[in-house]
């Protein structure tokens, strides 16, 4: 799996989440379950990744729509 972001603001991850879905891409939330853990302040980041074949697809869709995803 490959990570595409890692962000600590749930509406940008739900957002990203659902545009990939739309393409039909899976993607999965990393780290969820730590940051409810340490109190769901928001301190930890959760990471969004896809398959290894996916990722190519997946970085083009985010940056069509605007969003920033580091390499």
């Amino acid at each position: 799996m490959k990570e595409l972001l890692r962000t600590t603001d749930v509406v940008r991850l739900s957002w990203v989440t659902a545009l990939l879905a739309d393409a039909g891409i899976d993607a999965v939330v990393f780290d969820t379950h730590t940051s409810i853990l340490e109190g769901s302040i928001g301190a930890i980041p959760r990471r969004l990744m896809v398959a290894d074949a996916d990722e190519a697809e997946a970085r083009r869709v985010l940056r069509e729509a605007g969003e920033e995803v580091p390499e």
